[in-house]
This record gives structure tokens, sequence and C-alpha cells, in this order.
């Protein structure tokens, strides 16, 4: 008799509860339709990253997910000292380091937003909206718009914001350009007061080419084409491997700045290089 009423319970279990699988095959017997699957949760091997090396790209942040990025350059330069001395800090890595960790959240389809914050206690807020994503033989080019702004002193001096657009081209399957026209506003910190060439405009140029199915050559370089242009142009260059939901990047820059505002005020020198990684992680 038990045995009996627990089978009728179970029976009348599965009649009113459906399995997954067979809810897509119901929906469509009613005429219902399914979920359209989001083209944004697909690994992009000609784009993996939503950087560069510190340029913005224009892949886009699937709605309601995130990522994690962090950004490490050494800061002993590899032309300092012989090469005994060199290996002796084991290149660079024994020294000190210009650190950065990023988060990003997707709001809606297309547009994200994002905070980052590196140890000289400076914190970037960003947002990114994509406008336009390259269509083979529709749309010859992709396009991103973003504002951000940084203030040092964990964002209570010295505020500087950047308004820009990314544009990109993908080259068949070798790879993708870009190119990052941006305005920053407050490029030179140590005036008190708004001042003459207070302002600076960069033209970042970069690519991303693939040289084997997930690993990348990537190299960028960030004119100030006018306006406060102290140093000398922010410039790196590395490699990289796309595995999974991660992307591991070693690269060699003249300079340290991962924000807006720190690669505006440029590179150390063109003699000085820094070993450094990007390691980011998706959530989807």
């Amino acid at each position: 008799m038990a045995m009996r009423r627990t089978v009728l319970v179970l029976i009348a279990v599965l009649a009113f509860v459906m399995p997954a699988w067979a809810q897509p095959a119901a929906a469509a017997a009613q005429g219902q339709v399914a979920p359209e699957d989001d083209p944004d949760l697909d690994i992009d091997p000609l784009q993996p990253d939503f950087t560069l090396l510190a340029l913005p790209t224009t892949l886009r942040m699937p709605r309601m997910k995130s990522a994690f990025r962090v950004t490490h350059r050494f800061t002993r330069s590899l032309g300092q000292g012989d090469f005994g001395s060199l290996a002796e800090d084991f290149f660079g890595i024994d020294s000190g380091a210009a650190i950065g960790l990023e988060y990003r959240f997707g709001l809606m389809r297309g547009a994200d937003v994002g905070i980052r914050r590196t140890n000289d206690r400076t914190i970037e807020f960003q947002a990114e909206y994509n406008l336009l994503t390259q269509v083979h033989n529709a749309k010859p080019i992709g396009l991103s718009a973003f504002a951000s702004i940084d203030g040092t002193n964990n964002f209570r001096d010295s505020y500087t914001p950047a308004l820009g657009v990314v544009l990109s081209r993908t080259l068949g399957r070798a790879g993708t350009v870009y190119a990052d026209p941006i305005w920053v506003n407050n490029s030179n910190p140590l005036p008190s007061v708004l001042a003459d060439h207070n302002d600076s405009f960069l033209l970042g140029l970069g690519t991303r080419l693939r040289i084997r199915p997930s690993l990348y050559l990537v190299g960028e370089i960030i004119p100030r084409v006018a306006g406060y242009d102290p140093g000398v142009n922010h410039a790196s260059f590395g490699l990289e491997k796309l595995l999974g939901g991660h992307v591991f990047q070693i690269n060699f820059s003249n300079g340290f700045g991962t924000t807006t505002g720190q690669i505006a005020r440029g590179g150390t020198s063109n003699d000085d290089w820094y070993l450094g990684f990007n390691i980011s992680r998706k959530f989807y």
C-alpha cells in the first residue's frame, strides 16, 4: 500500500514538473519563441579582451556579466646596470611594482562600467558603450565611445576626466587593429588651478596579431598630438595567450601608466623598458 502511494506521488510530480531538456520543445510546440543565444557570450578569437595593453578595445561586455583584470609593471628598468646585476635582480622581478586591479560589469547589452585602482592610490571610474560592431561586407569597423575619470589619493585629489572613441578593424583571421582618439582634461596634475596646456589629446594606435590560434603579438603606442606632453610617448608590446576565459599577457613598456590620466603623462624614457604582465578573467 505504501509503495503504491509513493508511485502515485512520483507520477503526479512528473506530470507537473517538466525537465529542463524538454522545456524548449514544449515552448516550440506551444508557439513560444525560445530565448536567443547572446553572441556577446561567445569568445572572440580576434578580440579576446576588453583592453589591448592599456588601451580599451571594442569587445562588448555581455549584459549582467563581469570581468576582472590585474596589471603589473616591475619598476626596475631592464637597461639599468649590467647583465649580471639584472640577472641577480631576476630581470626586475625582485624590484617593486606598479600594480592595478580592475573590475568591469555589463549594465546592459553593449554598455559596461568599471573601476580600477592602482597601488599609488589612484582610482579610475570608466564607462564604455558599443555603437557599432563590425560585420563582414556590411559594417566595416567596430566603434565604441567611452568616458573615464581618475583621481589621486583614493579619488580625493587631482581629478582627470577623459572622453574618447575606439575604432577597430579586423584583418581577416590575422588579427585586429585599433585607433583610439582620446581627449584628457587636467593631464597636468601639478597646477592647483586650471592653466594653459593642462589638457592632452591622444591618438592611441595598437594591434593584436594572431601568430597561433590562441597566441597573439600585441603592441600599442600612444602619441600626444596636442596639449600637455611631458616625457616620451607611452609605448608597450608583448605576447598574449588566450586560455578559455583567461587572457595571460607578458609585456614590456616604457612607463607604468594603466589609467587614462597616467597614460596621458607619457612614459619615463625611450631608453628605459620595464617588464610587466596583465591577467584577465571573464566571469561568463
